[in-house]
């Protein structure tokens, strides 16, 4: 469901982000090389094992079963264009490590007597472009504090070579400032949501201590006041931060049909609907417009054809 906001609230004391030209010239060049290597993902992503044999009714769960061994081969990725990053090999002592329990799930560090020395993370998700959500499933509550001024929060959204099968592939990530994106949640979460209760409180507690690279064990995390929908960190819902990104992954094509349409298909699948209940949901998704209903009807054809024509089912 979407939640109500307040459109004059929402840059009503905004956050802004940190300007990358304060940061000191190693890190600035540091910043400046991840996110070029995260954006030419798409590029050197390499997943060598196929996925096959999951009942097309079943992908809505693959990012539950897959989603750290995408988040595994993302970082090996990192390490492997080192030259993209870190061209004059200045952190030629540091790689990127996964601790998928502490933030961030991504450290760019090197091993010393006293254990790991951090200098740049990136807080890690993926997301599968055909899960039932339709949104990436992110839940992030870290403290602003936590964040280190170049740190990063990156959602990179996969999707198997054959739509429901093949290799996994990667589009385009959305890429932010980890402090911005808390910044900007708790400024959503209090001032521009508009609760169903306008009594509810909007508040949020934010831990005294925190600071960059926390341990497992270091307190962390923003908790709200009232949250009774359990919503409090859902970027996805933070709007507008990633509308663009979701809306332009949505349209990322596989087989040629885009990935919003094998989601409309996959769904009016599910649950064992038989043919007639299926014809049913096609004609009822719009009917506002038999125009639209009928292009869409005639999208889903023709995603009928390509299946058959891509795949021997007799």
């Amino acid at each position: 469901m979407t939640e109500q906001i307040d459109s004059e609230a929402a840059d009503v004391d905004a956050p802004v982000r940190i300007d990358p030209d304060t940061f000191p010239e190693d890190k600035r060049a540091l910043y400046d090389g991840v996110h070029a290597a995260l954006a030419a993902l798409p590029v050197y992503f390499d997943f060598d094992n196929p996925i096959a044999g999951i009942d097309a009714t079943d992908l809505h769960n693959l990012n539950t079963l897959m989603g750290a061994a995408i988040e595994v081969q993302v970082v090996e990725t990192l390490n492997g264009i080192r030259s993209v990053w870190d061209p004059n090999r200045t952190w030629a002592e540091y790689s990127f490590v996964r601790s998928s329990q502490a933030f961030p799930d991504v450290r760019l560090a090197r091993r010393t007597p006293q254990g790991f020395e951090v200098i740049f993370g990136i807080e890690l998700k993926g997301w599968f472009l055909l899960a039932k959500e339709g949104v990436p499933s992110l839940r992030y509550k870290v403290a602003p504090a936590a964040c280190s001024p170049w740190d990063l929060v990156c959602v990179v959204p996969w999707y198997l070579s054959n739509a429901v099968a093949g290799k996994p592939q990667v589009g385009a990530p959305w890429v932010e400032q980890a402090r911005y994106a808390a910044e900007w949640r708790d400024h959503w979460w209090q001032n521009v949501r508009k609760p169903k209760n306008a009594n509810d409180p909007t508040g949020v507690q934010v831990p005294a201590d925190a600071a960059p690279y926390p341990s497992k064990a270091d307190l962390v995390s923003v908790v709200p006041e009232k949250d009774g929908g359990d919503n409090f960190g859902r970027l996805p819902r933070c709007r507008p931060l990633m509308d663009t990104f979701i809306e332009d992954s949505l349209h990322q094509p596989i087989l040629g049909i885009a990935a919003t349409d094998w989601q409309t298909f996959l769904h009016i699948h599910s649950d064992n609907a038989d043919g007639e209940a299926v014809l049913k949901k096609i004609l009822a998704m719009d009917k506002t417009s038999k125009a639209q209903v009928e292009a869409r009807a005639e999208r889903l054809r023709g995603l009928l054809r390509d299946l058959a024509t891509e795949f021997d089912f007799s």
